[in-house]
């Protein structure tokens, strides 16, 4: 399962996000409370309006999405590199997620106190970006001073001295890891690292009520700072989550509406996530049950299948394969079929976004 850490400088409304994406998870998704010095936990659903569509053409019992771990990461503060406010500890939690969400404060409120004293974007995205940099550079050049003493003699350390000082060298620039080009064989020589700028981010960028569906300034300053590290922004209001989550399902919609957005910067901002590291889903659909699977982008037939159980993948025969599209047009299984719509793949076919498959497989 995909895990994403929320992190940001204190009371830029880190944890209101987080608590209204596990509040809306509550009838479908468990929740892990922990100390305040250790990482909130979350399980969230993936919102998958296809998932629905399909149950209805399959008459299923149940739906079942597919799901994303969000972890809530104490407030960092500048000097966290170095210790301060339980930094290192804070930055070893940040090690152990897959994506970074980088909640940036954009809205102004007297009665709520930024660390710093004022609204300044680009300012909080510094403290923190170097801060991660900083964590990083360390770890390398301790890395560094053991692997030169193994490159006297030996080829692989050579070739991992030469990826590690190229990345110091970045990090001594301004420069995060993930904007530095490894091949396959350099990343797999760094990924026991687990460097904090090597994660892929999106920068969330918290609002108040008025500006959701417009944005403001900060905003604006958000989004020059991701383009230039080619990361995503999604805009939310961790107000308007928090009263969200507190309406009937059915009064949600004409909230939003009024505000003039179509939907709530978490449904965003889950998706963004999920698309974030290049996973895709491919859906079973039956009279029991609807199901979204996740998978790598350019994963074949049997690595899918193998997403339901190892005994899928080993044992693969074939997939019998209809597009999602071609599904809803044709209405059922075997009207596709009879259309000449469901195909039989095999072990090399790359599996497809939206793909509805049922596997054939022997134990």
């Amino acid at each position: 399962m995909l895990r994403a850490g929320i992190v940001g400088l204190p009371n830029v409304g880190k944890s209101t996000l987080f608590n209204a994406l596990v509040a809306n998870a509550k009838a479908e998704a468990a929740n892990f409370p922990f100390c305040t010095i250790e990482p909130n936990v979350g399980v969230v659903s993936v919102p998958d309006e296809r998932l629905k569509v399909l149950s209805d053409i399959s008459s299923s019992e149940q739906i079942v999405p597919t799901r994303v771990e969000f972890v809530d990461i104490a407030g960092l503060v500048k000097g966290a590199s170095q210790g301060e406010g339980l930094g290192n500890q804070f930055l070893s939690h940040i090690r152990e997620v897959d994506a970074i969400v980088h909640v940036v404060r954009c809205f102004e409120n007297d009665d709520i106190i930024h660390v710093a004293g004022s609204i300044d974007p680009g300012r909080d995205i510094e403290i923190i970006n170097l801060e991660l940099a900083l964590a990083d550079l360390a770890q390398i050049e301790r890395r560094i001073e053991r692997t030169r003493k193994q490159a006297r003699a030996n080829k692989d350390a050579q070739a991992e001295l030469a990826v590690l000082e190229n990345l110091s060298a970045a990090l001594n620039e301004g420069k995060s890891v993930r904007s530095v080009e490894l091949n396959t064989e350099e990343a797999e020589m760094i990924k026991g690292l687990g460097l904090l700028t090597s994660k892929p981010i999106i920068y969330a960028a918290n609002v108040s009520e008025s500006d959701l569906a417009t944005g403001n300034e900060f905003v604006e300053q958000v989004r020059a700072i991701a383009a230039e590290e080619t990361a995503q922004v999604v805009v939310v209001s961790a107000q308007v989550e928090s009263e969200l989550v507190e309406l009937p399902e059915e009064d949600r919609s004409d909230f939003l509406a009024s505000l003039g957005v179509e939907e709530g910067g978490l449904k965003s901002l889950i998706r963004a996530t999920y698309e974030l590291l290049g996973l895709r889903t491919y859906f079973t659909t039956g009279p029991k049950e609807t199901r979204a699977w996740t998978i790598h982008s350019g994963m074949r037939a049997p690595q899918a299948a193998g997403v339901i159980h190892s005994d899928f993948e080993h044992g693969f025969i074939r997939a019998e394969t209809v597009a999602y599209n071609d599904l809803v047009a044709t209405g059922s299984m075997n009207a596709a079929k009879e259309k000449g719509l469901v195909r039989s793949e095999g072990k090399e076919y790359v599996v497809q976004e939206g793909d509805v498959m049922l596997f054939r497989f022997n134990v």
